[in-house]
C-alpha cells in the first residue's frame, strides 16, 4: 500500500469517526433524523472544509462526493444504534479523540503537499482537528469542546510536531503518520482517563 493510499484511507476513517462523533452529540441532544446528519456532516467536513480554503485549494469534498457519504451513513447507524444503547460521553470523547487524532495527520500531510512551512502545517494540522468539533458543539448549544480547560487541542499540537519531526529527520511517511497519529490520541486518551486539566485563569466568579 503506498503512502498517498494510507492516508486517503486514514482521512476516510477520521470523517467518519468524527461524524460519529457528531451523531452521539445529537444523540444527547434528542434530535431526530435530520439532526444526526445535519451534526454527522458538519463535524466529518469542517476542519477539512476550513484547511482547504484557508490554504486556496479545492475543498476535498466537492472533489470526492464519497466524504458527504460517509458522514450520511455514519449518522444514520449511530441514529439506529443509539436508540437501543445508552448515550455514554465517554463514547463521544473516545470518538472525538480518535477522529481529533486522525485529522492531526491528514492536516499536516496535505498542508505540507502546499509547500507551506513547517510552522504552518502544524497550524493547519491542528485547525483540521479541531474545527469540526468546534463547528459541532457550538450547532449544538454547548461550550466547545476545545475551549475548555481539558487536554485537547495541544495533544493535536504536539502530534503535529511529530509528525514533523519525523518527516525531516528520517522522511518517513508511514512512521511519522503513525508516530503522529498515536501521539495525539495517546494524550487526549490520557486526558480523559486521568482527567488532565491545562492551567487556566480564575474567573470573577472564583
Amino acid at each position: 500500500m503506498s503512502l498517498g493510499v494510507f492516508l486517503q484511507a486514514l482521512d476516510y476513517f477520521g470523517v467518519a469517526v468524527f461524524a460519529v462523533s457528531g451523531a452521539l452529540v445529537a444523540a444527547r441532544k434528542g434530535m431526530d433524523w435530520m439532526g444526526f446528519v445535519l451534526i454527522a456532516t458538519v463535524t466529518g467536513i469542517g476542519g477539512g472544509t476550513l484547511r482547504d480554503l484557508l490554504l486556496d485549494r479545492p475543498v476535498y469534498w466537492i472533489e470526492d462526493w464519497q466524504y458527504i457519504v460517509i458522514c450520511v451513513v455514519a449518522a444514520f447507524i449511530t441514529f439506529y444504534m443509539m436508540r437501543h444503547l445508552r448515550r455514554r460521553l465517554s463514547w463521544l470523547l473516545w470518538a472525538d479523540a480518535i477522529g481529533m487524532a486522525a485529522f492531526t495527520v491528514i492536516g499536516v500531510e496535505v498542508a505540507l503537499g502546499m509547500g507551506v512551512s513547517p510552522f504552518i502545517a502544524v497550524i493547519m494540522g491542528v485547525m483540521t482537528a479541531t474545527f469540526g468539533g468546534l463547528i459541532r458543539d457550538v450547532i449544538a448549544g454547548e461550550m466547545p469542546l476545545l475551549l475548555h480547560r481539558v487536554v485537547y487541542a495541544t495533544a493535536a499540537l504536539l502530534g503535529g510536531i511529530v509528525y514533523i519531526l519525523v518527516v525531516f529527520l528520517i522522511n518517513q511517511g508511514y512512521v511519522a503518520a503513525i508516530a503522529a497519529f498515536v501521539t495525539a490520541l495517546v494524550i487526549r486518551g490520557l486526558g480523559i482517563t486521568f482527567h488532565w486539566h491545562l492551567p487556566s485563569f480564575p474567573s470573577r466568579e472564583s
